[in-house]
């Protein structure tokens, strides 16, 4: 049986978008950037931290599933220049790279 998505999720999905690493740079230089790892669903994460659901955060958080963007990553993603997906979900703007089409 499938699960139909939350409201929330389908709401989260409706507002995130492809966006270029110039155009976050002003958010990383806030530290308010919170890198996914492509493993998990962007969407599902944004959903677990717009709820609050600590439980969720802080397990994907310990594992490195997520993470704040560090120097090295923003050096590489600056170099590379490669697609990002984002979502705001205040005060945090999640973001993951996009698999190759």
């Amino acid at each position: 049986m499938t699960q139909e998505p939350s409201t929330l999720y389908a709401k989260l999905l409706g507002e995130t978008a492809s966006i270029t690493w110039t155009e976050l740079q002003p958010f990383f230089a806030k530290g308010a950037l919170l890198w996914v790892e492509a493993a998990l669903d962007l969407i599902e994460v944004a959903e677990a931290v717009a709820d609050n659901q600590a439980d969720k955060v802080t397990a994907w958080l310990a594992a490195g599933g997520v993470s704040q963007v560090a120097e090295s990553r923003a050096l590489d993603l600056l170099e590379r220049d490669p697609p990002l997906w984002a979502v705001v979900v205040a005060p945090w703007v999640l973001i993951q790279e996009r698999a190759p089409a």
